[in-house]
């Protein structure tokens, strides 16, 4: 699948020093209007741009030709099928066309499957001949720009320019199509259940709400009492907090002792190491909270005589927060790290301490990016799911008490989408609802550091 993007490389990087080598040609014996590299880079993007989108036409388009071919090539014996008989069909004698068979193939699919591979090789030749005849084309094009009097670098740089604000659109639009998919289906599961008692109702149920057929009517009382969000919402700020205790204390003052007494030696030694926390999968800090974190504290607990549940919101909070130290450690240190080394001097010169110079002068400098580290450990924690599912259970508790079982919005959404997920019933559509609500939490949540970073922010000439 990805040849066609390695040939099309290869055949830009061709394009690409013809053309330079040209313009050095032409550089000897007159002054050019830009740099030979940059009738290079001409070629190698009026080479390689039409011709991925081409390509990218042409992989999109090729099931709709493939199934017409097969249509026509196999009319007679298709047409007493109905809709979903054909779709079942063209599903099997694809995979019989890869290799994949279940040995109760009939001839017709052998056939059809033999028809396949030898339209994937004819496909194949007329993609790589099409490839090759843009590029050509492409190519001279480019190659009539190498003249002294043309600004290569300004048409290099327009087009790289479109091709970022082409992707800043793209990533806009990504983020409007999901908000919308939350907002729609949100309205969906609003018909079913008064948005009052989803944000405040203090009791959480799913179980209660059924599967809703055209001759049935909803139970407006069963439904008040089913989707309350109060102890998901208290249960996911329950462990975040759990966990900000644990991250932002040990985070911050690692970094800050990496980036101003430590070491070179047990600086480049350390940091990687606290960064390999982040790249642990979280089902490995899951059974990790569940085998020995939990059991630990539950002995603990009994020990001083406090009755834990073997499912606690501290077990997951607890390695919840080792999880998200390196979100804190390493963005605080290339944050302190980048303070201008004569805010320090300046400081020291006055007579102040090493710990009067960290406090006063270099922790306010880096104040916006310190609090932006810490936004960022609270979004992980608030979306975490896999280690609440093992140590934290799926106990919807209303409850400030750590020893006791907890739950979260992002565990809610993931069993509510387990199973049956057909979108006709509360039960399934509260996902989005909750989802939503997320998304609104993590805009206040970026609101405020915003508003403190505008409060405490100090500006260095």
């Amino acid at each position: 699948m990805f040849y066609p993007v390695l040939f099309l490389l290869l055949l830009s990087v061709v394009g690409f020093y013809l053309n330079k080598n040209k313009s050095v040609y032409l550089s000897k014996n007159q002054k050019l209007a830009s740099l030979p590299a940059y009738y290079g880079y001409l070629a190698f993007l009026y080479i390689f741009v039409p011709a991925i989108i081409i390509w990218l036409g042409l992989l999109i388009g090729k099931s709709f030709i493939l199934q017409n071919y097969l249509i026509l090539t196999l009319g007679d014996s298709l047409s007493v099928m109905n809709s979903d008989e054909i779709n079942l069909f063209m599903s099997k004698v694809k995979n019989l066309s890869l290799g994949i068979s279940f040995g109760n193939e009939t001839d017709l699919e052998k056939f059809a499957a033999e028809k396949i591979i030898s339209f994937d090789k004819i496909f194949s030749l007329l993609t790589y001949l099409v490839l090759t005849l843009s590029s050509i084309l492409a190519f001279l094009i480019a190659r009539k720009k190498v003249i002294p009097n043309f600004k290569s670098q300004r048409t290099v740089e327009k087009i790289v320019n479109r091709f970022i604000q082409i992707c800043s659109l793209i990533a806009i639009l990504i983020t409007l199509g999901i908000f919308l998919s939350l907002v729609f289906e949100t309205l969906n599961f609003f018909s079913y259940v008064n948005p009052l008692h989803f944000l405040f109702g203090l009791n959480w149920s799913p179980n209660k709400a059924f599967v809703i057929d055209s001759a049935e009517t909803i139970d407006k009382d069963i439904l008040r009492d089913a989707f309350g969000i109060i102890p998901l919402l208290g249960g996911t700020l329950l462990i975040a907090f759990l966990a900000m205790i644990v991250a932002i204390p040990l985070g911050l003052m690692s970094a800050i002792y990496l980036a101003e007494y430590a070491p070179k030696k047990i600086r480049d030694f350390s940091k990687p190491v606290i960064e390999i926390l982040a790249g642990i999968p979280t089902v490995v800090y899951g059974f990790f909270a569940a085998l020995v974190v939990a059991p630990k504290i539950v002995m603990l607990g009994k020990s001083m005589g406090f009755e834990v549940s073997s499912e606690s919101a501290l077990a997951a909070g607890l390695v919840m927060g080792v999880m998200i130290i390196p979100f804190v450690s390493s963005l605080s240190d290339d944050v302190i790290n980048a303070v201008p080394q004569s805010l320090r001097d300046g400081s020291y010169a006055l007579g102040a301490t090493k710990s009067e110079t960290i406090i006063k002068v270099i922790l306010p400098s880096a104040l916006p990016g310190i609090i932006g580290s810490f936004l960022l450990a609270i979004s992980r924690a608030i979306g975490e799911t896999m280690i609440v599912v093992m140590a934290a259970s799926l106990q919807a508790n209303l409850t400030i008490n750590p020893l006791e079982p907890a739950t979260t919005i992002t565990t809610q959404i993931v069993t509510a989408l387990t199973g049956d997920t057909e979108f006709d019933n509360p039960k399934t559509l509260v996902a989005f609802a909750l989802g939503l609500t997320l998304f609104f939490i993590t805009l206040f949540l970026n609101y405020f550091a915003l508003k403190i970073v505008k409060k405490y922010r100090e500006i260095y000439d």
